[in-house]
C-alpha cells in the first residue's frame, strides 16, 4: 500500500511533457531543421549541380551546419544561461572585431557585391548572425540591473545605443540592410520588454524608421526593390522580376504541390532559391499545406519561447528569452512576407530553414538558451 501510495505521489509531482516547453521546444527545432534539410536538397539541387558538378553540394554543406549547430545547442541548453551575463560585453566586443574584419580587403569574403564573410579554413563565418544574438545578451545584461533607472531615457541610451549604433553602422557597411533591421529590432524588443516608457521605445522605433528609410532610398539597387514592392509588374524582367517569380512559384503549388523535387522555379527562375526564397520552393512543392505546416511550426515555436518567457526565473532570463523570440519571429515574418509580395525584399533568410550554416548555428545556439532557461524555469 505504502509502495501504491509513493507511486500515486510522484505521478502528481512529476511534471507531464507537455508542461515542458523547453521538450517540445527542442523537437519543434529538430523538425523543422529536418525540413529545411530536405527542403535545401531540392531547392538547391539545380544551381549546385551548375556550379559544383554536383547536386548534393550545398545539401551537404547544410549537414555539417546541422552537426554544429545540434553541438552548439546541446553546449547552450546544459549551460546554466546565467554565466552569459560575464561573456555579455566580451562576446559583444569580439563581434565588433569581426564585423570590422569583414570590411578589410583580403581579409573579408566579398560575394554579390557585399563583404558579410570571413574565411577560417573550410569555414565560413557571417559576423552579422553572431551580432544578433550577442546584441540580445548585451542588451538583457544592461537593461536588467537598471532597475528604477528604466524609465530615464539617459540612463537607458548608455550604453546600449552607442554599442547598438556601431554594430548597426559595420553591417550596413558590408552592405546588409536587412540584418542591421534585425539587430536593431531585437534590441528595440529587449528594451520594450524591460518596461522602458512606451513612448521613449516608439520614438526610438520612429526614428529608426526613417533612418531605414533614407538609407533604402539612398542606394539605387535598394530603391528599385522599394519601387518593384509597390509594382513589380511595372518592370518584370529587371526590378520586379524576384518578387514575380516567388508569387509564381507559391501560386503553381495549389493546395498540395507539384510534388517534392518537382519545382520548376528552382530551373534558375527564382534567384537565391535555397536561400532568401526557399519559402516560395516549399509553397511550389508542398502547396499551401506545406507553407502553412512551416507557418504553424513557427508560430508554435514563438509561443513555446513566449511560455518559457514568462516563467523564467529572473529578470535576466526573462530578457534573453523575450529577446531571442522576438528575434525569431520577426525574422520569419519578414521573410515570409517578403516572398509572398507583401514586403520589400530584404534578403535576411528563414530561420532553421534556409541554407546558411551561420545563420543555422547561431539560431540553433539560441534555442539552446532557451532551452537552458526553460530547464530552470520557476513551475
Amino acid at each position: 500500500m505504502l509502495t501504491k501510495a509513493t507511486d500515486v505521489t510522484r505521478s502528481r509531482v512529476r511534471p507531464r511533457w507537455t508542461e515542458r516547453p523547453q521538450l517540445l521546444l527542442l523537437l519543434t527545432c529538430l523538425l523543422m531543421v529536418s525540413i529545411g534539410l530536405v527542403m535545401v536538397l531540392s531547392a538547391s539541387s539545380i544551381q549546385s549541380y551548375k556550379q559544383y558538378g554536383s547536386s548534393f553540394a550545398y545539401f551537404y554543406r547544410q549537414i555539417f551546419g546541422v552537426v554544429v549547430g545540434v553541438v552548439a545547442m546541446i553546449v547552450m541548453a546544459r549551460t546554466d544561461y546565467h554565466k552569459l551575463r560575464g561573456v555579455a560585453r566580451p562576446l559583444l566586443g569580439v563581434t565588433i572585431v569581426l564585423l570590422a574584419a569583414v570590411l578589410v580587403p583580403g581579409v573579408g569574403t566579398i560575394r554579390g557585391g557585399a563583404s558579410r564573410w570571413l574565411l577560417m579554413g573550410p569555414l565560413s563565418v557571417q559576423p552579422s548572425e553572431i551580432a544578433k544574438i550577442a546584441l540580445i545578451i548585451f542588451a538583457a545584461h544592461v537593461l536588467e540591473g537598471k532597475g528604477r533607472h528604466i524609465l530615464d531615457p539617459r540612463q537607458v541610451a548608455v550604453p546600449l545605443l552607442p554599442a547598438t549604433s556601431l554594430v548597426a553602422f559595420l553591417i550596413i557597411a558590408q552592405p546588409d540592410l536587412g540584418t542591421t533591421i534585425m539587430c536593431a529590432a531585437s534590441v528595440a524588443a529587449v528594451l520594450f520588454l524591460s518596461g522602458a516608457r512606451l513612448r521613449h521605445v516608439g520614438l526610438l522605433c520612429l526614428v529608426g524608421l526613417l533612418l531605414v528609410m533614407s538609407l533604402a532610398m539612398s542606394q539605387s539597387y535598394r530603391r528599385d526593390r522599394i519601387m518593384s514592392f509597390l509594382n513589380p509588374w511595372a518592370d518584370p524582367l529587371n526590378t520586379g522580376y524576384h518578387v514575380i517569380q516567388g508569387q509564381i512559384a507559391l501560386g503553381s503549388g495549389g493546395l498540395f504541390g507539384v510534388g517534392l523535387g518537382a519545382s520548376r522555379q528552382k530551373w534558375s527562375y527564382v534567384p537565391s532559391v535555397h536561400t532568401d526564397f526557399i519559402y516560395a520552393i516549399i509553397g511550389e512543392e508542398l502547396g499551401l499545406a506545406g507553407t502553412l505546416t512551416v507557418l504553424v511550426l513557427f508560430v508554435f515555436l514563438l509561443y513555446l519561447g513566449t511560455r518559457i518567457a514568462k516563467k523564467a526565473p529572473d529578470r535576466f532570463g526573462f530578457l534573453v528569452a523575450g529577446g531571442i523570440t522576438a528575434w525569431i519571429g520577426l525574422q520569419a515574418l519578414t521573410n515570409m512576407a517578403a516572398v509572398s509580395g507583401l514586403l520589400p525584399i530584404t534578403g535576411v533568410p528563414l530561420p532553421l530553414i534556409s541554407f546558411g550554416s551561420s545563420s543555422l548555428v547561431v539560431t540553433m545556439a539560441a534555442i539552446g538558451i532557451l532551452i537552458s532557461i526553460g530547464r530552470r524555469s520557476r513551475a
